[in-house]
């Protein structure tokens, strides 16, 4: 399809193109992980769970992260025209024009937010909209600045597991800061990881993710070392302080160790081979030690 020209289109393929835009816009995996999170926060702090409470924190989660994430596009409509990896998205593409994409954040952000407040607690929401705000208007902008951009953006990265506890509790506890916190450290592993592979798109429109000065280089490359090697000692916390049992314990220290072995070959190669295992490895990493802590907590 030619950019810019789906208003050619006849009535019903137009309509189904305008809803796959919208649709690539909720960006469909990351917003599915960021409910999942919360729907894990929630289950694990709930001593009997309400299914239909879960299905809104879920559902509720979904809506505010395709709010963030539509939000983030619209801001960085320019910029994806520059990197191979974003230049065929909906707003690069002008399959959507930025009102569309801004009357269908809105949409989203206004859904998710009563969700949340019509199902849960106002600490739940409020943390929702800080996290949003923090990823749509300080995140966002602070990728052009520097590396501190990580830092800003595993706050909201690392806010869904804590959103979940918190509508299963209404308190924040030192269990829900221990979720928040696994969570946390796994960010900058998997920020840096994916800043790696894409350095030379990343270069492109600005972004200054990378460590050590933003290079490639084995400063960067021991850095997610270190990060990843707290994960280990992290993943036993939740055992540790009654959370959870056992065999969640040991299945997190053999995911972080294989995490941290990984980290090796990047620190002797430096090539992007081993930053894409890295990459590949965060990715399993949170959803695999999520589910074993449920498993062992249910």
């Amino acid at each position: 399809m030619i950019a810019g020209q789906t208003h050619s289109l006849p009535g019903a393929t137009l309509a189904g193109a305008k809803a796959r835009a919208y649709w690539e816009l909720l960006k469909f995996r990351l917003s599915f992980l960021v409910s999942f999170s919360c729907a894990f926060g929630y289950v694990l702090a709930s001593p009997q769970i309400n299914w239909f409470t879960l299905a809104m924190v879920f559902t509720g989660g979904f809506l505010l992260s395709g709010a963030s994430v539509t939000i983030n596009q619209i801001i960085e409509k320019d910029l994806d025209k520059l990197m191979t990896r974003t230049l065929v998205r909906p707003l690069p593409t002008e399959r959507l024009s930025v009102q569309e994409a801004t009357v269908f954040s809105i949409l989203c952000l206004v859904a998710g937010i009563s969700l949340l407040i019509a199902f849960t607690n106002p600490l739940t929401t409020a943390l929702s909209i800080l996290s949003m705000l923090l990823y749509s208007f300080v995140y966002t902008p602070l990728k052009r600045v520097g590396p501190i951009a990580v830092f800003v953006g595993a706050i909201p990265g690392a806010l869904p597991p804590l959103l979940g506890w918190t509508a299963a509790t209404g308190a924040i506890s030192h269990e829900a800061l221990i979720i928040f916190g696994i969570q946390f450290i796994w960010q900058f592993p998997h920020f840096w990881a994916i800043a790696w592979v894409a350095d030379e798109d990343y270069k492109k429109a600005g972004f200054k993710l990378l460590p050590s000065g933003g290079q490639k280089d084995l400063n960067t490359a021991i850095q997610i070392m270190i990060y990843t090697m707290f994960l280990i000692p992290m993943g036993l916390l939740p055992a540790t302080f009654g959370i959870t049992g056992t065999l969640s314990a040991i299945v997190a220290t053999v995911c972080g160790v294989l995490f941290f072995a990984q980290t090796f070959s990047l620190m002797r190669s430096g090539d992007r081979k081993a930053a894409l295992k890295i990459m590949f490895g965060s990715f399993l990493y949170l959803p695999i030690v999520q589910i074993a802590y449920l498993l062992d907590k249910l």
